[in-house]
């Protein structure tokens, strides 16, 4: 069971290596998996479980946004934006939905599915991981200064792809006073704390030199996708306590 709501209309240098701590391009980019979900919402509680799952797996890259508009019923999300509000219904809009939901899932900026549901999303991240995509290489770095150095290879997309640059909490614990969930204690990860385009990819190498705050809390990931909300391209994060 979902809980559903309407639809609103709505230079560059690279540092020594001792300097740095960067993720080195996989062979196969990861999965992107993006649980819209809200501390407020008695349908998510099974879906943000099934995401603290595929945060362990190798291939997959989890976040977590927190949407706003459920914080009306009684519980106000600590980490619900409105930004994540936003990208759900620009998603909803171009997978051709009338409505947004939670707990939803989006796979790899292609696919959704009720969040909650494993053996619906299973079948859209094989999908995915088999999805032949212009991958770039990618490299996400932590500069001696805080900071984040990006760099995204030559490749051909075949479309313009936005360059997200997200920070989040790999994970928090709320106790909830109010509203559905009252009582019960929110256990999230990969929680988006901030999320913001950074620049633009067209096929050429791009390196993107950013301040520390440029993105909030204890980790951070980059994002390559066609045309905002798209298909992923290409997708990594950094790793490790204090990256």
């Amino acid at each position: 069971m979902a809980c559903r709501g309407i639809l609103l209309a709505l230079p560059v240098a690279l540092f020594a290596a001792a300097a740095a701590r960067a993720e080195e391009p996989a062979a196969t980019a990861p999965v992107v998996v993006e649980l819209f979900t809200s501390q407020g919402c008695s349908s998510c509680p099974p879906a943000d479980a099934y995401l603290r799952e595929l945060a362990k797996r190798p291939g997959i890259l989890a976040l977590g946004f927190h949407i706003d508009y459920w914080n009306y019923i009684g519980w106000e999300d600590p980490f619900s934006t409105k930004a994540a509000s936003n990208r759900q219904r620009d998603y909803s809009r171009r997978l051709g939905l009338h409505y947004v939901y939670t707990p939803q899932m989006v796979v790899g900026g292609a696919s959704e599915g009720v969040g909650s549901e494993p053996d619906k999303i299973e079948p859209l991240l094989d999908a995915a991981a088999r999805a032949a995509l212009p991958r770039p290489d990618l490299i996400l770095m932590r500069r001696a200064d805080g900071g984040f150095h990006i760099h995204v290879g030559a490749g051909a997309p075949g479309a313009p792809a936005t360059i997200w640059l997200v920070g989040l909490d790999r994970a928090d614990e709320t106790k909830v006073l109010r509203g559905e969930n009252e009582g019960a204690t929110a256990t999230d990860v990969q929680v988006v704390r901030s999320f913001a385009a950074v620049g633009q990819w067209t096929g050429a190498a791009l390196d993107l030199d950013l301040p520390a705050a440029a993105a909030s809390g204890d980790g951070a990931a980059v994002l390559v996708q066609t045309e905002g909300t798209g298909p992923i391209v290409a997708a990594t994060a950094l790793t490790g306590a204090g990256s």
